[in-house]
């Protein structure tokens, strides 16, 4: 991996994370079109690793967007803010289901839906979903609740859809936002509790596979490229997040639905023509 490569790597990942269009299936054909991680086993296993690590700079992005609210959090654990432990709680309850399929299934998925076919077909399948949703609400004046009168129930339904994201293409911000509309919040508020949720999800993710792979992702690819693919993925996440939000509020979703089928589409092509290994 070059220094180039790795800046591109974290701009990707900082761009897509907390959008609904998958980072992990973007970061997956950039690596296979730059040749990265396809030479034998363990060195998917350290591109992989990367590809996680590098998620560190963009929840790093989000934690200073949203410190008022991380901070609301904080003094709600010391007892100083009522609405805040609400929030906490309904953040542990929506992240459990992760973390329990996460620890059980995540090497099974890794080894047999982390090619290209799968994702393709999420991406395509959930911009399917995204325009479906939007249609649905089409012409409905659908207000939904605010963040703060978010529910355990809510918020556990939420962290159950959460869990279908760990298959590649998925994306855990679609499947978060979305399941946060359906179950009734508005949709700012169901963004800024994937955000949210994203960041201990996330955030135990890294932790793990840093732990995991940390020693060999760096004996490939050095703390160089690692360093510069963090700053990128913080740099791009700021920028991604404040774009998404304002872009949200004016239009909804659908162009992203467009976006994933597209993309989709295109990833397709590139498989049947050979230019990226469906393996």
């Amino acid at each position: 991996m070059t220094p180039l490569q790795a800046i591109i790597l974290g701009l990707i990942e900082g761009l897509t994370e907390f959008l609904p269009v998958s980072s992990t299936g973007h970061l997956v054909v950039a690596q296979r079109l730059m040749g990265i991680g396809v030479e034998n086993a363990a060195a998917k296993e350290a591109a992989d690793a990367f590809a996680i690590s590098i998620q560190a700079g963009a929840i790093l992005a989000v934690l200073g967007l949203y410190f008022k609210r991380v901070k609301q959090m904080f003094l709600g654990l010391l007892g100083k803010d009522s609405a805040g432990l609400k929030l906490v709680i309904a953040i542990v309850v929506g992240f459990i289901p992760a973390a329990v399929a996460g620890l059980t299934l995540n090497t099974w998925i890794k080894e047999k839906l982390f090619t290209m076919w799968p994702i393709v077909i999420a991406w395509i399948v959930g911009g399917v979903a995204i325009l479906l949703v939007a249609k649905l609400r089409e012409n409905k004046e659908i207000k939904g609740k605010e963040l703060l009168e978010i529910t355990w129930k809510m918020a556990l339904m939420i962290g159950l859809l959460q869990c279908v994201a760990m298959m590649p293409g998925t994306s855990r911000s679609l499947m978060t936002i979305v399941g946060g509309v359906l179950v009734g919040l508005s949709l700012s508020a169901a963004v800024e509790f994937s955000f949210l949720l994203g960041l201990v999800t996330l955030g135990a993710a890294t932790a793990k596979d840093t732990l995991d792979s940390g020693a060999l992702m760096l004996e490939a690819f050095g703390p160089l490229n690692l360093g510069l693919g963090f700053i990128a993925a913080f740099v791009s996440a700021i920028i991604a997040v404040r774009w998404m939000v304002s872009y949200l509020k004016k239009h909804g979703m659908v162009v992203f639905g467009y976006y994933r089928i597209a993309i989709g589409l295109i990833v397709a092509g590139l498989i049947f023509t050979e230019v990226v290994n469906a393996a």
